[in-house]
């Protein structure tokens, strides 16, 4: 096949500050240490970390035709993704966002919707996006027009042809089960956080989300827990947990995205559910450790070190 994994959905520029305490009165400035730019979103911030996890990625989202989108696809470039299949829209912005992040890495976020709202796939790219055995998508619930049964048509395609399917979302609410419930039994790895599983099944304890989520269609749930780790929940029975890497928090921004990009690159390597699930929260605590969506991950063996180096959370 053409790639190890294709990447839709929601691609964004992040402009992140850090440490921010306060927004400055009128027009009166507040120093602060770091900003930065990156690529990000949960298909665009997730593809970034699987390239530098050593994947051949294919990015298949839409920027619109600013200076944003240049720098959104000058940067993909950079890190050796496949943009062939990025599509940039006129008349509208680059979806953008600007995070402030404080000192304990909370991030406010302003966020322009933009070209993301505008994204479709249509049938007659369906042989390039689905020469991959793995296909993520990323960032349903700010996908306005792939939302709904346009996702439903897209992963059914990827099941009829014989893809692994990994999902994640963003933005829940009380609406997002309607959009997510008809993708379930398309889905293979449903890799939400603990709190979007919460909002999604009514339930609290993440094996009670994990049997509403798979009894609707969903093969297997991987939760993010935050300081929790992360939960593993298959058709099968399996159930597993994974502490978190005791690390200095900088930034939480992308950390779910950096999950997603190690497990998937877990799953390349056919790691086993242990090894898989330490390897993904490898990656996301690298990118905890700086600022920005793909701050902290260089290469899939130094993730690999990192996973076997960083001190775990005591039970």
């Amino acid at each position: 096949m053409a790639h190890d994994v294709s990447m839709i959905g929601l691609y964004i520029l992040d402009v992140l500050g850090r440490p921010v305490t306060k927004i400055p009165d009128g027009g009166n400035v507040e120093f602060i240490e770091e900003i930065r730019l990156t690529v990000a979103g949960t298909a665009g911030g997730t593809v970034v970390d699987a390239a530098k996890l050593g994947l051949n990625c294919l990015a298949v989202g839409a920027v619109g035709e600013d200076e944003k989108a240049d720098w959104v696809l000058l940067t993909l470039e950079k890190h050796g993704v496949d943009i062939s299949a990025m599509q940039r829209l006129p008349g509208v912005p680059t979806s953008a966002t600007i995070l402030n992040v404080r000192p304990n890495g909370d991030r406010p976020a302003l966020h322009v919707r933009g070209s993301s709202d505008h994204f479709d796939v249509p049938p007659a790219m369906y042989d390039q996006v689905f020469d991959a055995p793995i296909i993520h998508l990323g960032g349903t619930g700010l996908l306005r027009t792939l939302d709904g049964p346009p996702s439903e048509i897209l992963l059914a395609e990827a099941k009829r042809r014989g893809c692994t399917v990994t999902f994640d979302l963003i933005a829940t609410d009380a609406n997002t089960i309607n959009i997510v419930k008809p993708l379930l039994p398309h889905i293979d790895y449903f890799m939400p956080s603990i709190e979007e599983a919460r909002d999604l099944s009514g339930q609290q304890s993440a094996d009670d989300c994990a049997v509403v989520l798979m009894d609707a269609g969903a093969q297997a749930c991987v939760f993010t827990l935050g300081p929790d780790g992360a939960y593993f929940a298959g058709k099968d029975g399996t159930r597993k947990t994974s502490p978190a890497y005791d690390i200095e928090i900088v930034d939480t921004t992308g950390c779910g995205d950096a999950f997603d990009a190690g497990f998937i690159t877990a799953l390349h390597h056919k790691m086993d559910l242990e090894t898989s699930l330490r390897f993904a929260q490898a990656s996301a605590a690298l990118v905890a450790s700086g600022l920005g969506s793909d701050a902290g991950i260089r290469s899939f063996d130094d993730t690999r070190n990192a996973m076997e180096s960083l001190p775990v959370k005591p039970a």
